[in-house]
């Protein structure tokens, strides 16, 4: 009986409930200047004991983070003192919203409606620099954490010899929670570089991501939250700018404009946001990192514009996912997303296909409301309605997108939700078979175990044309099971070949796909390896009265090194049938293709591997090398990095693909050199090239940024693309753009 306790007792240390934290009330006026010199803070306790995550999760931190929190009627406090081996910290630069990894930081996260779903985290480094993000779906999988999200709050920090303090003070109006409540859930993070370390103020198993919000504690206010008042933000902004096209000169864009719009952020309940945006411009959106696709499918991009990005998993959260529990997270290296299919994909609004060329091009939003959030404890709703403007130089019609949804929570962590989406169409006559309308119906369910271990979806969809379609639906089914030692985790979408959502991300129709993972972990502690996991994976395509489609199949070992390098190997055997032409050799149709009916099975293997981030060089890497249909292929992607700390940060992305097939040979490769220049936390610079020899085009991108107060930006953006077969430019456009944030 003692045995078999003993070798319970990691179990029951990580189902340990730590008990509740007294918030205080405070009278005392708080200086945010990272000095902990307040009465306040000497009179209140620290909050828990801090454990670590990495490179063991069964041990308390070498170093102390001592955490605190208070609160008046207007603001909650955090305080942080990190002690620490000596003052050299990894800080990347000055620029806002960086990523946790490989950099010294800490974290505070609070789960206002205390159902381990949803929560806002806020984030500080020693030099002060500010981050904040929104997590959903329990932020059990990277993927569930939009780290574009932007709001007003404030924090400051301050370097001591042999620990570092912070302060945050986080306005009540910039949260969402249930007024008169007196209890939130609350954990904190922080990464110690010096020594290589990452704890936590809750004790995680290491098969969890350090984020997940099922584990966490009760945190309670010493006296009910009350409204602070009115709770209206208004953030106009006015623009001017020149474009110019030079391929299609009699575009009516061409020439001189100024654009005035704006947003506002309406708190309708405490819990309850309304989102407006009149005529809003995006030059400010930092451009997407170009990828070279050797798929035969559309990939995605993650959502950065502002208006889309609050509650955004009660519209864009449907559908199917790619979940590898093995693969190393990449971070802020950008990338194609990760989804199946969804019924709605924000930017798919403000987005058209041009009449004459099919490509798609920017449409002007006229206006857009969203009312998203907490209706109380168990009930989150999502309304969204855009208007687009006719384009008649593209033969782009106007339309109407409207979005439904609402979302029910059951058990500790699991929900049921429902999304309705119609896109009407107001000129149909104005294009080539353009449809009047498009809706898409849908119903989930999505499971998370309070202790992490079981996660799952079912959901069903359906689509309504005018056209009536047969088999116009969607459906899947996914389970995972994960514990320190092994992972299993079964995934299947069928999707009918009539579904047709064209306000969502739908890369392919009429397919039965299976995706089987099964991995088991080790954790030998060498002075090199910290954790490796190794197992076989499996995704299948079939589709009726064809069979077998694509499918790829192998082993695959995943290391997580003491230096903090990761990566992960597979061995991958591949199989494709063609059922229609594809430009296997990415020639842009300048070379033969490959032919409809063609059937092949082909071996590859590929890595995906970062070095240790801590470094002022580090490298991504993506090779992949071996056979390609019926030919060969030898592929790298990644970076190259170098940082100036806290002022430059120099990359070079690049992609290089050299295929080999008897239907010919072609080299496609792909370079963005990036500098990303942060003179102080207010001033920034960004530049970047990006050869792309697929396209022939060199592309040139800079956005200086300027926050002369909190959320308040001065933008200037200069955009370039080139020719690079005869030297002259296809476009070129300069965009200023002011915007401020008012409090009502």
């Amino acid at each position: 009986m003692r045995l078999l306790l003993l070798l319970c007792l990691p179990l029951f240390a990580f189902a340990q409930t730590a008990p509740p934290y007294q918030v205080k009330f405070t009278t005392e006026k708080i200086k945010i200047d990272g000095v902990l010199d307040e009465q306040t803070w000497a009179a209140i306790p620290t909050i828990g004991t801090f454990w670590q995550y990495f490179p063991s999760d069964t041990l308390k931190a070498v170093y102390k983070t001592e955490v605190k929190l208070t609160f008046d009627d207007k603001n909650i406090y955090v305080s942080a003192k990190c002690h620490a081996q000596h003052k050299n910290y990894v800080v990347l630069s000055y620029r806002r919203d960086y990523r946790a990894g490989s950099n010294d930081n800490v974290s505070f996260i609070f789960d206002t409606f205390n159902d381990r779903t949803n929560a806002f985290l806020f984030g500080t480094n020693p030099l002060g620099v500010m981050r904040e993000a929104l997590l959903y779906n329990g932020a059990t999988d990277n993927t569930f954490f939009s780290e574009f999200w932007d709001n007003k709050w404030t924090a400051e920090s301050k370097i001591y010899d042999n620990y570092w303090t912070t302060e945050v003070a986080i306005p009540f109006t910039t949260l969402r929670f249930k007024e008169g409540t007196t209890q939130w859930l609350f954990k904190s993070y922080r990464f110690d570089t010096q020594i290589n370390e990452q704890s936590t103020v809750v004790q995680i198993p290491q098969n969890q991501l350090i984020m997940n919000l099922g584990y966490s504690i009760p945190i309670v206010f010493e006296k009910p939250l009350r409204k602070t008042g009115a709770n209206i933000s208004l953030i106009p902004y006015i623009a001017a700018g020149n474009s110019q096209d030079f391929v299609n000169r009699n575009n009516p864009n061409n020439g001189t404009r100024f654009n005035v719009g704006g947003d506002a952020k309406i708190a309708v309940t405490s819990g309850l946001n309304l989102d407006l945006t009149v005529n809003p411009d995006f030059s400010n959106v930092e451009a997407d990192r170009q990828i070279i696709n050797l798929t035969r499918f559309d990939i995605n991009l993650p959502e950065q514009r502002q208006f889309f990005l609050e509650n955004s998993d009660l519209f864009s959260g449907f559908g199917s996912y790619v979940i590898n529990p093995f693969l190393p997270p990449q971070g802020n290296l950008g990338g194609a997303g990760n989804q199946i299919l969804s019924p709605f994909f924000s930017r798919q609004i403000g987005i058209a296909k041009d009449s004459t060329t099919g490509l798609g091009v920017p449409n002007r939003i006229v206006y857009g409301a969203r009312l998203s959030g907490k209706l109380d404890d168990n009930w989150r709703i999502g309304l969204l309605n855009a208007q687009t403007a006719d384009d008649e130089f593209k033969g782009i019609s106007g339309a109407n997108f409207a979005v439904a949804s609402v979302q029910r929570k059951v058990f500790s962590r699991s929900n049921i939700a429902a999304i309705f989406v119609n896109k009407q169409t107001l000129h149909p006559e104005m294009g080539r078979n353009l449809s009047s309308f498009n809706r898409v119906g849908g119903l989930e369910y999505n499971f998370t175990s309070r202790d992490s271990r079981w996660q799952g979806k079912a959901y069903y969809h359906q689509s309504f044309s005018e056209n009536k379609q047969k088999d116009a639906f969607a459906n899947g089914f996914s389970l995972m099971y994960s514990v320190l030692k092994y992972t299993f985790r079964w995934a299947h979408d069928w999707v009918g070949k009539g579904y047709d959502a064209e306000v969502g991300f739908v890369p392919r129709k009429d397919f039965l796909r299976i995706n089987p993972t099964l991995g088991f972990s080790f954790y030998p502690r060498t002075r090199l390896v910290n954790r490796y996991s190794v197992g076989v994976a499996l995704e299948q395509y079939s589709m009726p009265n064809v069979g077998v489609t694509d499918r790829t199949a192998g082993p695959f070992l995943s290391m997580s090194f003491q230096s903090s390098a990761r990566m992960l190997l597979s061995l991958n055997q591949n199989y494709t049938y063609l059922f229609s032409d594809f430009d296997a050799l990415r020639s842009n149709g300048k070379l033969p293709s490959l032919r409809k009916g063609g059937s092949y099975t082909y071996y590859n293997a590929s890595l995906n591997y970062f070095s240790d981030q801590r470094k002022k060089w580090w490298l991504f890497a993506q090779p992949l090398i071996g056979q390609y249909y019926d030919g060969t292929i030898v592929s790298l992607a990644g970076s190259i990095n170098y940082r100036y700390q806290p002022y430059i940060a120099l990359a070079m992305n690049f992609t290089y693909n050299r295929i080999n097939l008897p239907i010919g040979d072609n080299n496609v490769f792909l370079l963005g050199p990036r500098l990303d220049w942060t003179f102080s936390k207010k001033v920034f610079l960004t530049t970047f090239l990006q050869y792309n020899s697929q396209f022939e085009n060199m592309n040139v991108n800079t956005r200086f940024q300027w926050r002369f107060a909190p959320v308040s930006d001065f933008f200037l953006v200069y955009i370039d693309n080139y020719n690079t077969v005869n030297g002259q430019s296809r476009n070129r456009s300069i965009q200023a753009k002011l915007t401020y944030w008012f409090n009502l």
